[in-house]
């Protein structure tokens, strides 16, 4: 059975706001797509999609895109999101997909994947995916890193502290994301296969939007869950820590965050 994770809605406003968009991995993808059948894309579907944030980039290459999630608090995010008019949501499980049998071109879980019972998400994305059609999963891992000035090493160390500390929250315990999204890249039998370890992106944001960041995951949010006053001196903690290293006094000064992205693409048999 899928775990149930980012359902509360404060969760969810969270996570619409501070997650990192890889557009650089959806270029890849699609170069990937066009490489194996440049002609065929209508339909994409993204299961587990959230917010919305990796659906809608989606709209500039395929007829129809469609996102799909389980969370009734996240798909209410994504509707407030100036969604294109060829992108829609539907609620269901990554399991069993409202789409007829080969109907689909792309079958993308971005950051949701480690969530789903993998079996049954593998089976029912080759029902819905057309001969010569893609799935592409991935995730960021964990451990952002912090680049500011000459004190990077140094924020790193507090960032090191922040992870650490919410480690034993993780819902897949000590199984690393990057480890068990490589075990459901490498459950897909389609021998045409691309795997890509580590891709780093960019972005300058304030030092609220790492924390942000870094609050959305599901580890902060378990820790929440079983002790918020705890969270919060955690979250304070680390954020002074930062502020001090960077000898700032306004947490809107911009850092440049690092995360760190694995994904795996594979294509159906024609």
């Amino acid at each position: 059975m899928a775990l149930r994770l980012y359902e509360g809605k404060a969760h969810a406003a969270g996570y619409l706001k501070n997650r990192v968009i890889p557009h650089e991995v959806i270029s890849r993808m699609i170069n990937y797509m066009k490489k194996k059948a440049p002609n065929e894309f209508d339909l994409a579907v993204d299961v587990g999609c959230g917010s919305g944030q990796v659906t809608i980039p989606l709209a500039a290459y395929f007829t129809k895109v469609v996102g799909t999630d389980n969370s009734a608090a996240q798909l209410e995010m994504a509707l407030i999101n100036s969604n294109p008019p060829n992108v829609s949501y539907r609620q269901c499980s990554a399991e069993e997909l409202p789409f007829a049998s080969g109907e689909v071109d792309l079958v993308m879980s971005m950051s949701a994947a480690h969530l789903f019972d993998r079996p049954k998400f593998l089976v029912e994305a080759d029902r819905v995916l057309r001969p010569g059609g893609c799935l592409a999963v991935g995730c960021h891992t964990t451990d952002a890193e912090l680049e500011y000035g000459d004190v990077s090493n140094e924020l790193n160390d507090i960032c090191n502290e922040f992870y650490a500390a919410l480690s034993p929250f993780r819902p897949n315990g000590e199984l690393s994301y990057a480890k068990k999204y490589l075990e459901i890249f490498e459950s897909c039998s389609y021998p045409d296969q691309e795997w890509t370890e580590c891709f780093r992106i960019k972005r300058t944001m304030p030092l609220t939007g790492y924390i942000g960041m870094v609050e959305s995951y599901s580890s902060y949010q378990c820790l929440v869950r079983k002790d918020p006053a705890e969270a919060e001196r955690l979250s304070t903690n680390i954020r002074n820590k930062l502020l001090s290293a960077m000898k700032a006094s306004s947490a809107d000064t911009e850092v440049t965050v690092v995360v760190k992205f694995f994904y795996g693409l594979a294509c159906k048999p024609c």
